[in-house]
C-alpha cells in the first residue's frame, strides 16, 4: 500500500512514491518472478467508498493510478487482489485497478472475475491463484474450489504459486494455530488446512499475508509455505510499531518440479511513515526463527542468522 489520497492527500508519499521501493530494487528484480499483495485500489476518480459498521476499524485505500509504475519499476511481475481492501471503492475501484494493471502488463489474480493468472518468465510457465475471506474475492473457505483451481493450473504450468489473505491480525495473533481463526467476528480461515489442501492439489509455493505481522514458515510435501509476510510497504495509514513494522522479503528457490531447495530472507523494516529498508538488526529473521520453532517444532527447516532457510 504505497499511500492513499483518502481521506486526504496528506497520506501520500513525496515524489509520487517513486522512491519508496528504490532501496530494494536490486533484490526485488533479482528473481525469475516477483510477487506481492496489493492492498487497496488504483483509481483517479472518486469511486464508491465502502461503509463500515465500526468506523474505528475502517480504512479505505485509494492510490493514484500512476503509482502502478512504482511496482513495475521495482520488478513486480504479479500481484494478489484477494484481500479486504480490493473493494474499498466499489465497482469503480475494481474496474480501474484491473484496467491499470493490464495497461502496465502487470499480472494479477484473486477476484471473482480474475481468479487466477498464467504468465511466462525465462521459459518457465507460472500459474498464480489468490484467495481470501472477503467479498468479491475467491474464497479461502471453499477448499474444494481452491483445489480444483490449483489442479487446473498444475496441468497447464510448470510452477504453481498460491496466495492467501487469512489469519487473525496483529502481534497478539502471530502464532499459527492450525485451527479456524476469527478476528472481530470474521472467519479468517484455517490457514494450515488451506495451505496443505492446495499443496495436495498441486501448489508448489504458498505465500500468506493479512495478519500484518511476520508468521512462521513450514515445509509440506517438500513445498514451501510462508504463513504471513508481514507489513512490507504500508505507507502512512498502518501501525508500524514493533512487529507491525517489519517483514521478511523471501526469495524461494525450487527445482523445475517445484520442490523446495532453499530460501533467502531479506529482513525489512519500515522507517518514517512507511519507507521499507533493509533491517540491519534482522528483526524479521529473528521472528521467523522464534515462531517456526514455536509453531512447528518438528519442522525439517532451519533458519540461519543470515536468513538462509534450508532443510536440516
Amino acid at each position: 500500500m504505497m499511500g492513499t489520497n483518502y481521506p486526504d492527500e496528506s497520506y501520500l508519499p513525496p515524489y509520487d512514491g517513486k522512491q519508496l521501493l528504490v532501496p530494494l530494487h536490486k533484490i526485488l528484480q533479482d528473481a525469475t518472478l516477483t510477487f506481492g499483495n496489493l492492498e487497496g485500489v488504483l483509481l483517479d476518480g472518486e469511486g464508491t467508498v465502502k461503509r463500515c459498521q465500526n468506523p474505528d476499524l475502517c480504512y479505505a485505500f485509494r492510490s493514484p493510478e500512476k503509482y502502478v509504475l512504482n511496482l513495475t519499476a521495482a520488478g513486480f511481475d504479479v500481484v494478489s487482489l484477494a484481500n479486504n481492501h480490493t473493494g474499498d471503492f466499489g465497482p469503480e475501484g475494481r474496474t480501474s485497478t484491473v484496467r491499470v494493471l493490464k495497461e502496465a502488463d502487470l499480472s494479477f489474480a484473486g477476484t471473482l472475475e480474475y481468479p487466477y493468472t498464467i504468465l511466462e518468465r525465462q521459459g518457465i510457465v507460472f500459474g498464480m491463484a489468490a484467495f481470501s475471506p472477503n467479498t468479491g474475492t475467491v474464497s479461502i473457505h471453499d477448499l474444494e474450489n481452491a483445489q480444483k483451481m490449483v489442479s487446473l493450473l498444475e496441468d497447464q504450468t510448470d510452477i504453481v504459486i498460491v496466495s492467501f489473505h487469512g489469519g487473525a491480525e496483529g502481534a497478539d495473533h502471530q502464532n499459527v494455530l492450525c485451527e479456524t481463526e476469527f478476528y472481530y467476528g470474521e472467519n479468517r480461515g484455517n490457514v494450515c488446512k488451506f495451505a496443505r489442501a492446495v499443496i495436495d492439489a498441486g501448489a508448489d509455493i504458498v505465500f500468506g499475508h493479512g495478519p500484518h505481522v511476520t508468521r512462521s514458515v513450514d515445509l509440506y510435501k517438500d513445498r514451501f509455505i510462508a504463513y504471513s509476510l508481514g507489513n512490507f510497504c504500508t505507507y502512512a495509514r498502518f501501525n508500524l510499531r514493533g512487529e507491525n513494522g517489519i517483514a521478511p522479503l523471501i526469495k524461494v528457490v525450487t527445482n523445475s518440479s517445484g520442490e523446495f531447495i532453499m530460501a533467502e530472507v531479506t529482513p525489512i523494516r519500515q522507517m518514517g511513515s512507511g519507507e521499507p529498508q533493509i533491517d540491519q538488526y534482522g528483526g524479521a529473521i529473528e521472528s521467523l526463527q522464534r515462531l517456526t520453532l514455536e509453531d512447528f517444532p518438528e519442522s525439517v527447516l532451519e533458519i540461519t542468522r543470515e536468513g538462509v532457510i534450508r532443510k536440516r
